[in-house]
């Protein structure tokens, strides 16, 4: 069963139930080591990409749902986080282009798509202790499960378990990008909040395709 146009707004949907859901704690995990600010702007940026599901044409692809939510976080959300995810968002969008379902290998192109638009923008690679640190993992396991023969949930089943093991292997690591990189030392210990929010989004993704609500509920 391929995905479509209603399994990326209900995924949309699915993204802001579950950064609502986590804001406290993505803030708290930004006040260690950031701003403290990435479970706000988050929350703001998917709070308005909510109501924009409804204006969406009857003819849309998931293409055009994900576009929306690129230039709606690029436009509304502060920081870093709204660029890089409205980048990634937007990356995706051009991946899938104009096709109605998404078999497995167009996920996978999505997903390799949002992490290669982070690392543009960002400059940022594994090791880091940044977002990349869950998405490159969660790329290569989706890789690895469309090998096997995996459909696309079991695809974003494995990515999305791979970003949670990606966003847990943050805490050990010295942050080498962002405000975090100015604490040296003092920034192991925390996991990154980028990391942390990618890992909600991927599961939410997942769950969402398996036929769940996809917002921890």
């Amino acid at each position: 069963m391929t995905l479509g146009t209603q399994w990326a707004i209900d995924w949309t949907r699915a993204c802001a139930a579950v950064i609502a859901e986590h804001r406290v704690e993505l803030i708290t995990l930004d006040r260690d080591i950031g701003d403290g600010d990435h479970g706000e702007n988050m929350d703001r940026g998917f709070s308005a990409v909510t109501p924009k599901l409804d204006e969406l044409s009857a003819d849309a692809v998931p293409a055009d749902v994900l576009k929306m939510v690129a230039t709606t976080l690029i436009s509304t959300v502060g920081g870093a986080s709204g660029p890089l995810y409205g980048t990634a968002f937007l990356k995706a969008s051009v991946a899938v282009g104009s096709e109605p379902e998404l078999d497995p290998a167009a996920v996978v192109a999505l997903l390799r798509a949002a992490r290669d638009g982070i690392v543009l923008r960002g400059k940022a690679e594994t090791g880091d202790k940044t977002m990349i640190d869950a998405w490159t993992p969660a790329v290569d396991a989706a890789v690895q499960a469309q090998v096997a023969g995996e459909d696309e949930a079991g695809v974003l089943a494995a990515a999305a378990a791979a970003a949670e093991h990606g966003a847990e292997a943050t805490e050990p690591l010295v942050a080498r990008k962002g405000r975090a990189s100015y604490l040296g030392e003092r920034a192991i210990g925390h996991r990154d909040p980028g990391a942390q929010s990618t890992a909600l989004l991927l599961r939410a993704a997942a769950t969402v395709a398996a036929g769940g609500s996809g917002n921890g509920s």
